[in-house]
């Protein structure tokens, strides 16, 4: 028989599984909000380690210090005074504005004839590039410069490039560029040669820089496999976005793993690269995109306001961007499309999804914590767009749905948007507004299921006829609507992994005159449930392809045999890499 004591203490037990059991799902809500709430912070310390002050800019407001580089090389930084105060960033174009006034400055100071022996050389010149190192001087003729980096008393592979001057000619008796490859935390031996436009070797300047470490602590050599493939990897950057756990980074990697470039961003992660007039346009924080030239400056800003961006950006018509956001604050979330004025900087909603779409909206439901996405847990994740690719000739976008398993086409998009057609398991669109919408599957292939990064990937032998290529997550869920769908057994369920299934690259053919698709092509990739991305490697018929929660990323041939694979780490995912030639860095012409 229980005593009295033991039955309080029952009680008492029963009264906190009672407590826990109601807190639990306000638990689980606080706890996703502070995990996706990182994507919307914004750096507060851009400090960072230099040696003494050499002097100071009272007009610019600007320190110029001795960089931390060794004995081998006379190197600046360049220090904003305000630096430390509340709200500085670097992605402002007023502090931009004065780091330029001083390097001009620099660069014409009296009595002083900067040459490659003897350059200007300032580390990381606009704070964007923690690892990228500015150089300028003069030659007695037009000459162009190329580099080795040889890293000391490591097996790091030598790593050699032409840099691409700032003034977009190769051969120039003015030099302006940014070395882009020296490894940081290590020893760099760097041989740089200056070349004749005849091709002849007029002078070869050797000198060492002590590579300060990474910002971010992120590692600077990843695991590397060898695939079956004969092939050489293409020429280019691997360049991963959004690596969790390192948000407010972008991470470029060479062919063998090594770290190159570490981008510091506002924040965020940066969704891809576009280039733009031998510059780069990309996400610095959630609610910025920025231009960025080859000396790592910031040459436009462009703010939001009210919408925080979320998985892609895409060129639009002349002279505009377009990018998926969210309304900050709605309860919707990832249903926005924006455009962005690259000459005014003016932001337009073009599209709000759940207005667009009411009716299919109205039959959907907030995330629950119960569901596979619980960390969205109250939000009203409907439709979540995560790619886009615009049509010029029509005025039409294509957008990747992954929360429907479906691919969007939406026509008129600047005058009377409206849904074109719709392409993935017509199961979805059952009983709803849009069932006819759908194109029909020709030939017998199991479906995309979660797809990312669908993309343009070649004109067909009609109009009306095209190839798109996407990343096939391969993975069933949807945590807006309670809805049971059949699937195929090789199709997943599991968030983390599902044994034996694999994700896959696809190829469609489109064939909007019949209302068609059918799978062109397809190979097998590690399984991710979420994220990741198989894309063209730029100016390569190699695909890159990262699978994000399986925390790894490879190049492939084009036969969808794997070259080589890369490890990496991340806290639960890495949202995508592609692979650029990076030409506003280096001379691939």
């Amino acid at each position: 028989m229980l005593t009295k004591k033991k039955k309080q203490i029952l009680l008492l037990v029963f009264g906190i599984v009672v407590l826990l059991a109601c807190l639990i799902p306000f638990l689980v809500i606080e706890i996703s909000k502070s995990f996706t709430a990182q994507e919307q912070a914004v750096r507060t310390d851009w400090s960072f380690d230099t040696g003494s002050i050499i002097n100071r800019s009272t007009e610019w407001e600007v320190d110029i210090t001795q960089a931390n580089l060794g004995d081998g090389l006379n190197a600046l930084q360049l220090v904003p005074q305000d630096i430390q105060s509340e709200g500085f960033t670097y992605y402002d174009l007023q502090v931009q504005q004065r780091l330029y006034q001083v390097i001009e400055e620099l660069k014409t100071l009296d009595d002083v004839t900067w040459s490659a022996t003897q350059p200007l050389a300032i580390l990381n010149p606009y704070g964007t590039g923690s690892n990228g190192l500015y150089f300028y001087f003069e030659t007695d003729v037009d000459t162009k410069i190329s580099y080795t980096i040889h890293v000391a008393d490591s097996d790091i592979p030598d790593y050699t490039a032409q840099a691409a001057d700032i003034s977009g000619e190769e051969y120039s008796k003015t030099h302006e560029f940014q070395m882009i490859g020296l490894v940081p935390g290590e020893t760099n031996e760097v041989t740089m040669t200056v070349t004749g436009s005849w091709g002849n070797t007029r002078q070869v300047v050797r000198f060492t820089v002590e590579m300060p470490e990474t910002k971010s602590g992120y590692d600077t050599r990843l695991e590397v496999t060898e695939g079956s493939s004969s092939q050489e990897p293409s020429d280019g950057l691997f360049t991963m976005m959004r690596v969790n756990g390192y948000l407010g980074y972008g991470f470029f990697f060479d062919n063998d793993g090594v770290l190159r470039y570490e981008m510091v961003l506002e924040g965020y992660g940066l969704d891809r690269l576009l280039f733009y007039e031998n510059e780069i346009i990309t996400c610095v924080s959630s609610s910025k995109l920025a231009k960025i030239n080859g000396l790592g400056q910031v040459t436009q800003i462009y703010d939001l306001g009210e919408y925080d961006l979320h998985h892609d950006i895409g060129f639009g018509a002349d002279g505009e961007v377009l990018a998926l956001a969210e309304e900050r604050g709605n309860e919707t979330v990832e249903d926005r499309l924006l455009s962005i004025d690259l000459e005014t900087g003016q932001v337009t909603e073009l599209i709000n999804f759940s207005a667009l779409m009411q009716p299919y909206y109205e039959t959907t439901r907030a995330v629950s914590p119960s569901d596979a996405f619980f960390w969205q847990a109250g939000e009203r994740d409907w439709i979540h767009l995560n790619s886009l690719v615009y049509l010029a000739e029509e005025d039409s976008v294509i957008l990747s749905s992954r929360e429907t398993s479906s691919i969007l086409k939406v026509s008129g998009l600047h005058d009377k948007p409206e849904i074109d057609w719709l392409l993935g398991d017509e199961s979805i669109w059952q009983d709803t507004p849009y069932s006819d919408k759908c194109l029909t599957q020709e030939g017998d292939f199991v479906l995309q299921y979660g797809q990312h990064c669908v993309e343009y990937y070649a004109d067909g032998e009609e109009d009306g006829v095209y190839y798109l290529s996407l990343h096939n997550n391969n993975y069933w869920s949807t945590s807006s609507r309670d809805i049971a769908l059949e699937v195929d057994e090789s199709v997943g369920t599991d968030l983390y992994g599902s044994g034996e299934i694999t994700s896959q690259v696809y190829v469609y053919r489109i064939d909007e005159n019949a209302g068609t698709y059918s799978l062109q092509s397809s190979f097998d990739v590690p399984y991710s449930s979420i994220v990741s991305n198989g894309s063209l490697c730029e100016n390569s018929d190699h695909w890159v392809v990262n699978s994000g929660m399986a925390m790894v990323f490879g190049e492939y041939d084009a036969d969808g045999e794997l070259i080589r694979q890369y490890t990496y780490e991340c806290t639960m995912q890495n949202y995508r890499t592609f692979k650029y030639d990076m030409d506003l860095w280096f001379w691939n012409k």
